[in-house]
């Protein structure tokens, strides 16, 4: 349709020129070819005309993915980037030589080496034609050689370039299933396993089960991990908050949690499934195990799937905290598999490993029936099988060399050199961020960040209200353009009302943890002055 107006138009537009550069050459007026142009033009329909109407514009777009909202990658994120880029095409432009991303758990871009075993195996594994050749003995270590035959047995056709069962290879489900049983000292059934590309895919996956209707809630933790209110609005459901107590180190209170339920019931919204974050990110606390039983005995009494995010479990930080998975408290309780519905979510992202760009992750579902169950394998399904290389790594990360491997002193002096690196920045961060006037931090127990409180002035909070910015991201930005440190706004992730925040990450190389320090010190003193009451 769309050509054939534009040949015509393109037609009398051209008689038209012709007629009037050359009226001896037309039988009809160069007033006549205007006119029937002007007649054609104003008979088009609407969506016809030359000045072509956009079929979509953002009013038109879906009202869930509006609503949605990604903090960790937003606004001031882009604007780091825009520096960065202003940076490098004009080197001197601004007071600071780099932008020090701190918004984001992503190790790798920061400086963190990977696991060598580990990158050893994917190698041999995506490239089996080098197995038998002998120069592979002198470059890999001979455990990761024997680990690559044997994953490269379990999967189809040997090749990590085929699709896998939709849950996942077997044989790497077997690998983690096991994983999960000494670390926990319960069974693990391999049937339980969904293997995904990171733990995203895998919470998404929950929320479009569980979720009906807006009249479907989900209880998340405020502050909460901003891909659990994404998720939540992109699916059409309500989250339901409940506030965790930054007064004693971000506890989880069993009583705030009824007075939320009976809050969100009162309004009509039926409760499906409760978030918890251990180790909890934003905010870095470490659930204690008594905690836990409380959260398990709530979510049984009150019907609620638990479903736990559990991918910081190798960061914990403190000595007299330790990571338990609930799904460990759970039949520690008693409770066994058909008792309560339990998903816990595991990465190969974070850890000590730090592999974001692999997307490797799983699932373990416990507690469904068996038509749940099938329609949990269904939605999988739609997706075909997430990706070979994030699979193979999920395994090894559940599986690491042990006592008496050829690589297992060397894997150990990786992992708790990266461990170790990573409680000492903490430390720092955590000691110059409570040395700020008017900034409270709690101890970073686990996880990757910390999550300190600022007490800001009040014509610091008008400012932000006057340019339409949430008085903490007003914060960032202007930290932003003076030191260079990209740190997420409280209000990102949730806040208890009238109070401000920012997630700072732990993960620049620790050589850099100073500097950071020294530039946000005196900034933060410049910025109390400027606004000072």
């Amino acid at each position: 349709m769309r050509r054939l107006v534009a040949h015509k138009a393109k037609s009398l537009i051209t008689n038209a020129t012709v007629s009037l550069l050359n009226p001896h050459r037309q039988s009809s007026s160069p007033s006549n070819y205007c006119s029937r142009l002007a007649r054609f033009f104003t008979s088009l329909p609407s969506d016809t005309s030359m000045a072509s109407h956009n079929p979509l514009s953002v009013d038109s777009l879906n009202p869930k993915v509006l609503k949605c909202e990604y903090a960790v990658r937003g606004e001031i994120v882009s604007l780091a980037q825009n520096l960065q880029q202003d940076l490098k095409a004009n080197p001197g432009s601004h007071p600071f030589e780099e932008i020090l991303y701190c918004n984001i758990g992503n190790p790798h871009s920061l400086g963190q080496q990977p696991i060598t075993f580990f990158r050893e195996v994917l190698a041999l594994c995506d490239h089996p034609t080098i197995l038998d050749k002998s120069e592979t003995q002198g470059l890999f270590s001979a455990d990761s050689i024997e680990r690559a035959w044997q994953i490269l047995d379990q999967i189809p056709g040997s090749a990590t370039g085929a699709y896998s069962h939709s849950q996942g290879v077997k044989g790497l489900r077997d690998t983690i299933a096991a994983g999960i049983e000494a670390r926990d000292g319960f069974p693990a059934d391999p049937n339980d396993i969904f293997l995904t590309d990171g733990a995203s895919p895998g919470v998404h996956m929950m929320m479009q089960l569980l979720i009906r209707s807006e009249t479907d809630g989900i209880f998340c933790p405020i502050p909460q991990y901003p891909l659990y209110s994404a998720s939540i609005a992109l699916h059409g459901g309500t989250l339901v908050p409940y506030y965790l107590d930054e007064a004693t180190g971000w506890g989880l209170e069993i009583s705030e949690l009824k007075k939320q339920l009976e809050t969100a019931r009162q309004k009509g919204i039926a409760v499906r499934a409760l978030v918890v974050i251990n180790p909890g990110n934003p905010t870095g606390q470490v659930l204690a195990e008594e905690n836990q039983r409380e959260i398990v005995e709530f979510c049984k009494k009150e019907g609620l799937v638990l479903l736990a995010d559990e991918v910081y479990q190798e960061n914990v930080y403190v000595p007299e905290k330790q990571f338990h998975s609930f799904k460990k408290v759970a039949r520690s309780m008693g409770y066994g598999d058909k008792d309560i519905p339990l998903v816990s979510f595991q990465s190969v992202s974070k850890g000590y490993y730090g592999e974001c760009g692999k997307r490797g992750g799983y699932m373990e579902v416990t507690g469904f029936s068996p038509e749940v169950r099938e329609q949990i394998y269904k939605v999988a399904s739609v997706n075909l099988c997430s990706n070979i290389s994030g699979q193979i790594l999920a395994s090894l990360v559940m599986s690491p060399p042990k006592v008496g491997d050829e690589s297992y002193e060397s894997y150990f002096a990786e992992k708790d050199g990266i461990l170790q690196s990573l409680a000492r920045r903490a430390k720092i961060l955590e000691d110059g961020l409570n040395k700020l006037e008017g900034v409270t931090c709690n101890k970073a127990e686990g996880a990757m960040y910390l999550f300190p409180r600022i007490r800001l002035p009040n014509k610091a909070i008008k400012e932000a209200e006057s340019l339409k910015k949430a008085p903490d991201a007003y914060y960032a930005a202007r930290l932003l353009n003076a030191t260079g440190i990209v740190v997420v706004p409280g209000s990102g992730f949730g806040q208890v009302p009238g109070t401000w925040h920012f997630r700072c990450t732990i993960l620049p190389q620790e050589e850099k943890i100073p500097a950071i320090v020294s530039r946000l010190t005196e900034f933060h003193q410049k910025f109390m002055d400027e606004f000072r009451d």
